[in-house]
């Protein structure tokens, strides 16, 4: 029997798994410095994987080298991660001191990273999904989660007093219930591709200020951007809300352009109310016979 042979792989399909490789390389890392309890460089090896994860999926769709293998191969990396980097980190910084309580609480929170993502490949392609749940996730994405639930680490290094273990442990477990909710949170996809030729510049000005800002002051950057991120999540979920209620309304009356408008069609759809006068009482003397 003759062999099958492959055609060969361009290269523009390898790149993105080259990244997602480096990134799976950067979690790794981070565990082994977490044993060793170098905590800083743990937590930014971490901070280096989240990069790369936002990296190799848009580079992937920039140079079309998008494959199912990719794609499965970056799940894997989230994983670990997000899920079973953090947690041991967590662990090894605090969670231990609560002996089995502590490794139960890191092993949910990376439990939960795998099963958020178990759901999130399972309904990547649901057909019955309206079209604006595309700029919303189902739950927090890992990568989120990851750099939200370190978020006691930071605050540890910028000299704020180490919160009680049993605390650590509730915001941990806190964070995975949020990843496997089905609370829906802002997607990056909201924001677009495409940047007006106008606005280039001004860009790439922005990115550089971040960069330097989280080079300079990282615990600062990482504290204010957990916060904030949190303080978003109700605000996410209204949003939601008002995009279902607006879809729901214009499904029923697609006339209606804003959720406020139900009323009208609701109020037209009922005859209207004519208003009678009552008669006048005649006392004039009846007709003779």
């Amino acid at each position: 029997m003759r062999r099958r042979r492959f055609r060969p792989i361009p290269v523009r399909m390898l790149v993105p798994n080259f990244i997602t490789l480096l990134a799976i390389c950067a979690g790794l890392t981070a565990i082994r410095l977490s044993t060793e309890g170098r905590m800083e460089l743990a937590v930014g090896a971490i901070v280096f994987a989240a990069v790369l994860d936002g990296l190799d999926g848009r580079v992937a769709r920039m140079i079309k080298g998008q494959s199912k293998f990719g794609a499965e191969l970056d799940s894997l990396a989230d994983f670990v991660n997000f899920g079973v980097a953090p947690g041991l980190i967590l662990y090894f910084w605090q969670l231990r001191d609560l002996d089995n309580v502590g490794w139960i609480a890191a092993m949910i929170f990376a439990i939960s990273g795998g099963l958020r993502l178990a759901r999130f490949n399972a309904t990547m392609n649901d057909p019955n999904k309206p079209a604006f749940a595309a700029n919303f996730f189902t739950g927090v994405p890992a990568p989120a989660g990851a750099i939200a639930v370190l978020l006691p680490v930071y605050l540890a290094f910028l000299g704020v007093p180490q919160p009680p273990a049993v605390l650590t442990a509730f915001y941990t477990l806190l964070i995975a219930i949020l990843m496997v909710s089905r609370l829906p949170v802002f997607s990056g996809k909201m924001i677009g591709m495409r940047v007006p030729p106008e606005l280039v510049l001004p860009v790439f000005v922005a990115v550089v200020f971040v960069i330097a800002l989280l080079i300079s002051y990282p615990w600062v950057v990482l504290s204010f951007g957990s916060i904030i991120f949190l303080l978003s999540l109700p605000i996410g979920w209204k949003s939601y809300r008002d995009q279902e209620v607006k879809a729901a309304v214009q499904e029923t009356f697609p006339d209606v352009t804003s959720p406020a408008d139900a009323a009208i069609p609701a109020a037209l759809s009922k005859p209207p109310i004519v208003p009678t006068r009552p008669r006048k009482q005649d006392n004039r003397p009846s007709r003779p016979h």
